[in-house]
């Protein structure tokens, strides 16, 4: 049986919840708002979570991080995809997701979810057990030294698991984070896993502690250099309509929210990453050689940055 102590998993996801939100949270001034929350009787899914909220801050727009432990009667479709053999399986799944909204412009928006999913066969086979995850940068002014930053933490939170983590789930990432109906990345990327289990449960989930742990040594640099740049009109209608984009992903090809949705989880909490503003425009251009033109062509097509 691949199996790891449950409530190991859970205290590590609430205490990186904890920290991550205390970091936030200090470097905005403004506290976070806590949502606990806990699945009626009755309801598809049983389990409980905490949604943490930090919104109209001096820093960020919005930012939203939440821990959930749910348990159902049967995997949805969006985590039988690649495991046919555990369609229609009982299961638990439990993690940390998160995006922060920045106000400024010049701020990349971040996103990170780490997770565990087991499973219990049908057929009477052994329990299965699986960890994903990963984080991934969005800026709408793209800045090389801010990528490479983020891109060699990520590195280096995967090096002491193997030389090949970073270079399969850089790659992973960049398939994962694909704007099919706009052949668009959604942003410059980082790292992304899911399925994973091949380094047995103690190292597989020491690794998912690492990604981990690398958000806030990835992220929060890169928010104090770039918070306080000077912006104006045009700048905020063009995060506003790269904003755009971020929903579309989400709502369109995002699996974990496919799989919140279709397993009866928490509408609110599933859908707490859709920043508060964003707008759409009918073939929008950019000027040729300006800052919004170079996203496009320096920074969205995929490239090695470490």
């Amino acid at each position: 049986m691949y199996t790891v102590d449950v409530s190991d998993v859970r205290t590590f996801l609430l205490g990186l919840q904890q920290r991550i939100t205390g970091a936030v949270a200090n470097l905005d001034g403004h506290a976070f708002v806590s949502d606990h929350w806990q699945k009626e009787p009755g309801e598809l899914l049983q389990g409980n979570g905490l949604t943490q909220i930090l919104e109209h801050g001096t820093v960020f727009e919005r930012a939203g991080c939440g821990f959930s432990h749910v348990r159902g009667p049967k995997l949805p479709p969006s985590a039988t995809q690649h495991r046919p053999e555990l369609a229609g399986a009982p299961f638990e799944a439990m993690g940390v997701s998160l995006v922060f909204h920045p106000r400024n412009p010049y701020v990349p928006t971040v996103h990170m979810n780490v997770r565990m999913l087991s499973a219990m066969p049908t057929d009477g086979s052994a329990a299965v057990c699986w960890f994903g995850g990963g984080l991934d940068l969005t800026p709408y002014y793209g800045f090389d030294e801010d990528a490479v930053h983020f891109h060699q933490t990520c590195k280096e939170a995967l090096e002491p698991f193997g030389t090949d983590k970073y270079p399969r789930f850089k790659k992973w990432c960049d398939e994962y984070f694909y704007l099919k109906h706009r052949h668009e990345q959604r942003g410059i990327g980082g790292v992304f896993f899911d399925d994973f289990q091949e380094l047995g449960p103690q190292q597989s989930f020491a690794m998912m502690q690492s990604v981990a742990n690398s958000l806030i040594k990835a992220y929060l640099p890169i928010v104090e250099k770039r918070q306080h740049t000077p912006y104006g009109e045009r700048e905020r209608e063009f995060q506003l309509y790269r904003r755009g984009r971020y929903v579309e992903f989400n709502l369109v090809w995002d699996r974990g929210t496919h799989f919140g949705l279709q397993s009866g989880g928490r509408t609110e909490s599933i859908l707490m990453s859709m920043p508060p503003l964003a707008s759409w425009s009918y073939q929008r251009q950019v000027e040729t050689g300006s800052h919004e033109a170079r996203l496009y062509t320096d920074f969205l097509p995929r490239r090695d940055w470490v």
